[in-house]
C-alpha cells in the first residue's frame, strides 16, 4: 500500500478524489488537511469530514489549516460548487471534529513518522498551497518523509478562474511559488496535473445512475448528477480526483519535464503557471533569469478512459 495525504478545500471534485483515496486498497490514506478555498475553511472541514464518514473511513485524521491565503482575500466558487461546497445535496452532515493539531502540525508529525520508517509519502494537494508552503518553510525537515508531492493546480495552456491561471494557483500563488521553490531546493519530486487535463477523465450520466448501495457509491452517484447538473451536460468529470488515479495508476498519465514558475505580479496573468518549454540543451543565454529551479513533471495527456474505469470501479 502507498501512504498518501490528501490536502483540500473540498468541494465537488475534491470530494470524489477524497472518496477513491479512501476506498482504493492500494492507498493508506495517512491524514487530510483542510484549507479555504472553494468554500470557507469552516465548511472545507465538515465536508472533508462528511465524505470519510460516507467512505466508511471515520479512522482518517482531517486537519484544519489555513482559512487564508498568504497575501490576500480567500475567493470562493458557490457558482461550481453549491452554497456548501458539496452541491446543497443535503446530505447528512458529519458531527465528528477534526484532529487537534493544525493541519501543518499534522502533516509535519505524519511525515516524520514516514521518515523514521520509510514509508515515505506522496502528498496530493488538490486546493491553494497554503499550508503545503508553511510546511515546507517551516518544517523543512519533513520533506525527508515526502516520496514526491502530485499537485492538481496550474496549466501549460489557458486557465480558468482567468484567461491565464488556474483557481489553485490563482488563489494563493505566493503560495504556490514558494512551494515549488522549496520543493526544488529539498529535491522533493514534483508532478503537475493541470487543466491541460483536468477535463478529460469524465464519467457519463448513466454510469453515474448506475451507482448505489453503499453510502460512499450513493453519494459517488449524487456528486456526478450534481455535477453533470451545474454543467448542463450529460456526464461529469472528477476532476482533482484524476490526480489521485495518477498517483495510483501513473501509467495512464504522460508527463514532460519543464521548468515552471508562477507569475505574481502581472496584471492579466498573476497566479500563472509559467511552463517553460524551450529546448535548455541549446544556447538560451540571452534569457536573463535562466531556467526555473523546479524542473516539474507536467502533465500533458490522460487515458481518460482508464481512470473514469479505475474511479468507478473503486467507488462503487
Amino acid at each position: 500500500m502507498r501512504p498518501v495525504i490528501l490536502d483540500v478545500d473540498t468541494g465537488l471534485d475534491d470530494a470524489c478524489a477524497l472518496l477513491l483515496a479512501a476506498r482504493h486498497p492500494e492507498l493508506d490514506l495517512k491524514a487530510v488537511t483542510c484549507v479555504g478555498g472553494n468554500v470557507g475553511l469552516d465548511q472545507v472541514v465538515v465536508n472533508t469530514l462528511t465524505v470519510l464518514d460516507a467512505a466508511g473511513r471515520p479512522d482518517v485524521p482531517v486537519g484544519r489549516g489555513a482559512a487564508l491565503p498568504l497575501l490576500q482575500p480567500v475567493r470562493t466558487a458557490p457558482h461550481v460548487h453549491g452554497a456548501d461546497g458539496l452541491g446543497d445535496l443535503d446530505w447528512p452532515r458529519s458531527v465528528r471534529t477534526p484532529d487537534a493539531r493544525h493541519a501543518v502540525e499534522l502533516l509535519r508529525d505524519a511525515l516524520l513518522e514516514g521518515a523514521r520508517t520509510g514509508e515515505l509519502v506522496t502528498l496530493i494537494p488538490l486546493a491553494p498551497m497554503t499550508n503545503i508552503a508553511l510546511l515546507l518553510r517551516t518544517y523543512p525537515e519533513a520533506a525527508a518523509g515526502l516520496r514526491e508531492i502530485v499537485f492538481m493546480g496550474g496549466a501549460a495552456g489557458i486557465g480558468n478562474a482567468t484567461a491565464s491561471a488556474e483557481f489553485n494557483i490563482w488563489t494563493d500563488p505566493e503560495a504556490a511559488a514558494i512551494t515549488l521553490a522549496a520543493a526544488g531546493e529539498l529535491g522533493i519530486p514534483l508532478t503537475m496535473y493541470g487543466l491541460d487535463v483536468f477535463y478529460d477523465v469524465v464519467i457519463a450520466l448513466d454510469e453515474a445512475k448506475a451507482l448505489g448501495g453503499s453510502q460512499s457509491a450513493e453519494l459517488a452517484r449524487r456528486l456526478i448528477e450534481k455535477r453533470s447538473e451545474l454543467y448542463k451536460s450529460d456526464g461529469a468529470s472528477i476532476g482533482d480526483g484524476g490526480a489521485v488515479c495518477a498517483v495510483i495508476d501513473p501509467e495512464g498519465l504522460t508527463t514532460q519535464a519543464f521548468p515552471v514558475r508562477v507569475e505574481l505580479s502581472g496584471s492579466w496573468s498573476r497566479g500563472r503557471t509559467v511552463v517553460d518549454t524551450r529546448d535548455w540543451s541549446g544556447d538560451l543565454t540571452i534569457d536573463p533569469f535562466g531556467a526555473a529551479p523546479p524542473v516539474v513533471q507536467v502533465a500533458t495527456a490522460v487515458d481518460g478512459r482508464r481512470y473514469a474505469d479505475l474511479w468507478l470501479a473503486t467507488v462503487r
